[in-house]
């Protein structure tokens, strides 16, 4: 199967389109198996690591150490795209708001402090018209 998404890096920026998830989400690691409603999820050695809505972390009782705001970056972009990843955490760093991403097949998804993220929207929709002067 080809991949449909978009390499060319100024292409890329032009259409980001940024979009914020509705809700307030959450970052948890377990040791156990999980059957817990997980957004996304990353096997690693020390644990599984799940991306929950914070009112189901909160009604299984599961410790988190910070809230997040998930925005999707709409451009359909490839997996081989070189540079997204950079320019958009460069921009978002500039600005000193941190940034976890993660790759989908389509998009590309970021997870930004709660309370920052229309800073980071603004950020975003700056790159994006930057990218398409």
């Amino acid at each position: 199967m080809e991949d449909p998404g978009v390499r060319e890096l100024d292409e890329l920026l032009r259409g980001l389109r940024p979009e914020r998830r509705p809700g307030e989400y959450v970052v948890v690691s377990t040791t156990s198996e999980s059957t817990l409603p997980a957004l996304a999820t990353v096997v690693e050695d020390e644990g599984t690591t799940l991306v929950l809505e914070r009112h189901h972390a909160d009604a299984f009782r599961l410790e988190h150490t910070a809230t997040f705001a998930w925005i999707t970056l709409t451009v359909h972009s490839s997996l081989e795209a070189v540079g997204l990843t950079a320019a958009v955490s460069r921009a978002l760093a500039a600005q000193g708001i941190p940034c976890n991403v993660l790759a989908g097949f389509h998009h590309d998804h970021l997870l930004v402090p709660f309370d920052r993220a229309d800073d980071a929207l603004a950020v975003l929709e700056g790159l994006s018209t930057a990218g398409r002067a």
